[in-house]
């Protein structure tokens, strides 16, 4: 993989047709994070039963969050958005069967330059372990910066991944990618049939209950945009067994919230400090997670509703979206409506920074705002595209790890190491790994016999 800066005149050069003509792919490393310069690429999509009977600059304000709805006007009057292949207006009524594309030049956010690790490989499967930061398949913005097209890269352009199990972009640990569709199939079957255990670790804020703690809420999509879930009673259901491994007390006001080692707000007096800026200062806990069920953001959704939300959650730990309980306890939305949460969200990477900070005074906020990506103010020189900044390490980290794979009757087990946010801190003893999965499959056996 080639690792050289490209100069300025370099990437403007780096325009093709197609993005399957570009290889290999211009990928370079920089500051640390994995960059690839900007591409044309045509995007196609077929129209999805929600976009049915809706005027097609509609569908794109609503669904696609990188450009601002000025670009979409345009590029539909100027031919670079298409229907079926023709120029259409932006009025255009949507219908069943329409494939929509869109021409554009691609401008993909950076990612982790760190390597794809290699649990096991054989003629059948390879176990990773996958980087947090960096999405499985090409979606969104994310093109060539995704899993399988980084594999690719180092295994040559023939080389087809068929990935078993999914990660969410900011999760990292063990994933499975086959080598063939056969093995592929047989594997996915088995997850599939919940006959395969999955343990998650997280850190999360404050001192989470001892003991087996099962939590079965159901969980609702209220947002398929933003991905965004909560806990409803009319949701799926969802069953979760969580066990902590690990407590660790704050030193003081000053304990670090998650999203950065250097921020020091200790000029605040402890009595102004907010209720949840109180609740950071509890300290933290590594917990293991045992997933019953597999629901989007099942493990995030459940640990926000136990009160204990993964501590650099750029979602369900920003209070700036969920209020002052971050949504503990409020099945029913009487603290805060649907609405009310998907419009705060939606500002999030736009006028504010995407992050999990839980304090509000003013001085914190603004540091905030300079460490995260969002809208820099600068255009494309070629495409008059909005540019982002740089990911803050909120963008490039979830402190939740995919840390162990088993199957259920003893055939097979893989487990990655902890990851170093999941170790003991500096001075202190504790847990650097963990033990079997026993006792927390013993609390939900009588329900679920199949994980048994």
């Amino acid at each position: 993989m080639p690792k050289a800066k490209l100069t300025k005149a370099t990437r403007k050069a780096l325009v093709l047709p197609s993005c399957d003509e570009i290889w290999p792919r211009p990928y370079y490393i920089e500051n640390g994070l994995r960059r690839i310069a900007p591409y044309h690429y045509t995007y196609q999509t077929w129209c999805k039963q929600r976009w049915r009977g809706r005027e097609l600059l509609d569908v794109f304000e609503s669904e696609f969050r990188d450009r601002p709805v000025a670009y979409y006007k345009s590029a539909m009057e100027n031919g670079k958005i298409c229907v079926n292949g023709n120029p259409v207006m932006p009025d255009y009524i949507l219908k069943n069967g329409d494939l929509v594309s869109h021409k554009i030049h691609r401008h993909e956010p950076p990612v982790t330059a760190e390597d794809i690790g290699i649990i096991h490989e054989d003629d059948d499967m390879i176990v990773i372990n996958k980087p947090s930061g960096i999405p499985v398949h090409p979606a969104g913005r994310y093109n060539f910066n995704s899993v399988v097209e980084i594999m690719k890269v180092e295994r040559g352009r023939e080389w087809i991944a068929y990935p078993c199990n999914r990660l969410d972009r900011l999760t990292s640990g063990i994933m499975f990618v086959a080598n063939n569709p056969k093995a592929a199939e047989d594997l996915s079957t088995q997850i599939a049939q919940r006959s395969v255990r999955k343990e998650y670790i997280a850190r999360v804020m404050g001192n989470f209950p001892d003991g087996e703690v099962v939590c079965d809420q159901p969980i609702l999509q209220i947002s398929p945009k933003l991905g965004l879930n909560r806990i409803r009673a009319n949701g799926r259901d969802a069953r979760t067994v969580f066990k902590k491994l690990a407590y660790y007390p704050s030193h003081g006001p000053t304990q670090d919230s998650g999203t950065d080692h250097h921020h020091d707000p200790s000029e605040a007096k402890q009595e102004d400090l907010r209720p949840w800026m109180r609740k950071a200062n509890d300290g933290y806990s590594i917990v293991r997670c045992l997933p019953v069920t597999g629901r989007t953001h099942q493990l995030r959704v459940h640990l926000q509703h136990l009160g204990h939300p993964i501590q650099n959650d750029p979602i369900y730990a920003n209070q700036r979206v969920w209020g002052a309980n971050l949504g503990r306890n409020d099945a029913e939305a009487t603290e805060n409506t649907d609405d009310d949460i998907v419009t705060r969200l939606n500002r999030m990477g736009k006028e504010e920074a995407a992050d999990a900070v839980a304090y509000h005074d003013e001085m914190v906020d603004q540091y905030y705002k300079k460490k995260a990506e969002k809208m820099s103010g600068k255009l494309c020189e070629i495409c008059d595209t909005p540019l982002y900044t740089d990911p803050g390490e909120q963008e490039l980290s979830l402190w939740l790890h995919s840390l162990r794979y088993e199957d259920a009757g003893g055939a097979w087990s893989y487990v990655s190491p902890l990851p170093d946010w999941a170790l003991p801190p500096s001075g202190m003893s504790g847990p650097t790994a963990v033990g079997s999965l026993d006792a927390l499959v013993e609390a939900v056996k009588e329900v679920n016999s199949e994980i048994a």
